[in-house]
Parts: structure tokens; sequence; C-alpha cells
């Protein structure tokens, strides 16, 4: 099994079925495949979410998915800081990009994590593993992706958690698309926007 075909499974029924069939183990499903997504960033994160609000409901979907995104970023992160200096990110630890990133990381440290992080499609895995080769405190960067990673999935949740009426009704899949556009747009202009300044003062 090819990574297009395990991309392919996950669909929102397929998640929902997954989680419905697995629902005998409590929260745990809904904890742990968001969590997973912070170590395999192609597994689709959105879907999770969406799955979660839809079998758990709106506030304890979006409790869930919170919890398992943040326990995984936080993982990550640890897990980059505690072995940061091994020879596995020793090629990232000499790319002048990431230089550049961690330093400007380090001089700013909570309002562009936060930033980054509060948009669906900003590639957090690359944002935890910079925080984690950085020296930004762990308080900060915790409290970034709490809050960050709260503002997005409940986004998502209140996007996701009535998928029926969302198919049903295309005036507002509309106006979700259009929603989802923006989120990406405003994303990618503040991720490009902060890249140039790391390029210019890095």
């Amino acid at each position: 099994m090819d990574l297009y075909t395990i991309k392919e499974w996950f669909t929102l029924e397929n998640v929902v079925d997954l989680i419905d069939k697995y629902r005998s183990f409590g929260p745990l499903p809904g904890i742990l495949l968001p969590l997973l997504e912070a170590f395999l960033p192609f597994l689709p994160l959105f879907l999770f979410v969406m799955a979660n609000a839809n079998a758990f409901g709106l506030g304890w979907g979006f409790f869930l998915s919170w919890l398992g995104a943040s326990l995984g970023a936080l993982f990550v992160f640890l897990l980059v800081r505690r072995y940061g200096n091994s020879r596995v990110f020793h090629f990232l630890q000499k790319n002048k990009k990431v230089q550049s990133l961690t330093e400007w990381l380090e001089r700013r440290g909570f309002g562009p994590l936060f930033l980054l992080l509060c948009f669906p499609f900003t590639p957090s895995a690359i944002v935890n593993i910079v925080a984690g080769l950085s020296k930004i405190n762990i308080y900060q960067y915790m409290l970034a992706v709490f809050a960050g990673k709260a503002v997005m999935i409940f986004i998502l949740s209140f996007i996701g958690y009535d998928i029926v009426s969302l198919i049903k009704q295309p005036i507002r899949t509309g106006i979700v698309l259009i929603i989802i556009f923006i989120l990406w747009y405003v994303g990618k202009h503040i991720e490009s926007r902060m890249k140039n300044k790391v390029h210019t003062r890095g």
C-alpha cells in the first residue's frame, strides 16, 4: 500500500466510520488521530477534526481534536528539542533558511507562532520542528500552540459538525468554501510576509 492509496482512503465518511467502530474505546480514537497527524503530516487533520465534530458533537469533538493536535505538536517539539543535535537533524541545522528562521523565531517568540498555528493550511510539522531547533522558551511555545490550535480547530469543527446540511444546502457549502479559501489565502499571505522578514533580517 503506497502513500497515495493511504491518502485516498482518508475521506470524511471513512474517518467517521473508523471513529464509530472504535467508539467503545471512548474518546481515545478522537484524540489519537489528530495526535498522529503531528508525526505524519500527510494525514488530513481537517478531516479528523470534522469527523470528531460529527461523531462526538461540536463541543466534545472540538475538545478531543484540540487535545490530540496540541499534544502531538508538543511531543514533536520535545523530541526535536531533546534530539536536535543528533545526526537525524544535522542537515536541518546546517540549512541557512532553517538557521535564519530559528533565529528570527527566537527574537519574535509567541506572536508569529500563534498566527501561523491559527490557520488550517500552515505546515505545522515544519513549525514544530523549527521551534524545537530554536531556543524559544517551552512555555511560550506551549501557549502559542494551545491558543493557536484552539482557534484553528474550532473553525474546522464549526464548519464540519453538521456536514449533512453542507451537502444538502449548496449556498451554505459555497459560503464554507469561501471561508476556507480566505483562511488559506490569509494564512499563506502571513507565512509569505514572515519568510520575507526572515530573509531581510536573517
